[in-house]
């Protein structure tokens, strides 16, 4: 029998499995804990993010996406025999926790499938805020929802609202915890630059139309026309931070409303100068849509605009009450002109770059230390009383 390494004097082994989707905003706690725990994560050949900036290593793995061609086609025909992982057993042998997400993904299954075999804990971290069961989850990842609910040991839920969603899934109660993910706070915590008579309006996300860039475009069109009054002086500017399929409509949407020049799209903006976009910024947006199959779970950018002491105007959608708490004004999804009236008596009737005061305790709470804190206590938790394996 081979003794548990931690009792051998070794640092436990977790291992972050996150398929294409690992990135250096979520990954960061886990940075806090490598004088614990010898923690890596699987990355692909065909990863969306750069993740160089991580100091976690990075073990390289093979998916059946990495043998296809790239762009479109390749995501199509991905689809036709489904992702996954080349000789999983060989990525994941060895560890002692497994760290996946979500209950519908197929690396979330791979790992749930090989646990009781390669004897690691699986912990999964889930952001869905919405308990789709199987009735509103598609043909492929029923089974994967089946198999990953039985055999996860903790699930660590990013929100109240997705330990709700979790408990209508069927999760047993006492496996579940609520588990906040944290951004790096010192990093975004700059004084704010100075801009001139512009303000800013910052409004990053995905370019898609869950996102609703296009309501801030709508807002922006608002105040520039009369249709909502604008306090005297103010040339609000509108930045919006991200990459997706809407790109090119939203060009042409801002030119066909006339506002070709108070628009800027940015693509592939790199992680570390988004500090600085914060620091400009008279304010950030979130207009966040609601769809079938989705909702905002949690809004990484929320924590940062809050790291950065940015006013914050979002969207009521999903979990953003709870993460911003009161005092952060909302409006209803799609309400663009509740927007505008929002942003004409808030950031744009001051000086441009005036900051936001919010509760000390909640930034500390959304930050990585502290998120990393969390994890740590969860994972004693896991491999406390943990049988051995051979």
């Amino acid at each position: 029998m081979r003794r548990e390494s931690r009792l051998a004097g070794v640092r436990p082994r977790v291992l972050v499995v996150r398929g294409h989707q690992v990135n250096p905003w979520e990954l960061r706690p886990w940075e806090e804990l490598l004088d614990r725990y010898d923690v890596s994560y699987l990355r692909t050949g065909s990863a969306l993010f750069d993740t160089s900036l991580l100091r976690l290593p990075a073990r390289p793995v093979r998916t059946v996406r990495d043998m296809l061609p790239g762009g479109r086609l390749g995501d199509l025909l991905t689809r036709i025999p489904g992702d996954r992982y080349l000789n999983p057993a060989r990525a994941l042998r060895g560890a002692d926790i497994v760290h996946s997400q979500e209950l519908g993904y197929w690396y979330s299954a791979q790992a749930a499938r090989l646990k009781r075999r390669l004897g690691y804990r699986l912990a999964l971290t889930v952001w869905e805020t919405i308990p789709f069961g199987d009735t509103y989850r598609n043909l492929r990842t029923r089974p994967y929802r089946e198999l990953v609910l039985r055999e996860t040991d903790l699930f660590l839920a990013a929100t109240e609202r997705a330990r709700a969603a979790l408990l209508l899934e069927g999760a047993p109660p006492e496996r579940i915890r609520v588990a906040p993910p944290g951004v790096d706070l010192e990093r975004f915590a700059g004084p704010p630059v100075a801009g001139g008579s512009q303000h800013l309006i910052l409004s990053p996300g995905r370019l898609v139309w869950e996102k609703g860039h296009q309501d801030a475009i709508r807002a922006l069109a608002a105040l520039r026309d009369g249709v909502v009054a604008a306090p005297d002086g103010a040339t609000p500017h509108l930045l919006i931070v991200g990459a997706g399929p809407d790109e090119e409509r939203l060009r042409r949407y801002a030119a066909e409303l006339g506002l070709s020049g108070a628009v800027e799209l940015r693509r592939f903006v790199p992680y570390e100068e988004m500090p600085g976009l914060f620091a400009r910024a008279s304010c950030m947006v979130l207009g966040s849509l609601p769809r079938l199959h989705w909702e905002e779970q949690f809004g990484m950018v929320l924590a940062e605009a809050m790291a950065a002491s940015v006013p914050i105007l979002a969207s009521s959608s999903g979990a953003i009450p709870e993460v911003v708490g009161p005092g952060v004004p909302q409006f209803a999804p799609g309400d663009w002109l509740g927007l505008a009236r929002l942003l004409a008596a808030g950031p744009l009737s001051g000086p441009p770059g005036q900051r936001a005061e919010y509760d000390p305790e909640r930034v500390r709470r959304f930050g990585a230390a502290a998120a990393g804190a969390r994890l740590a206590e969860l994972y004693e938790e896991l491999l406390r009383d943990r049988p051995t394996r051979a």
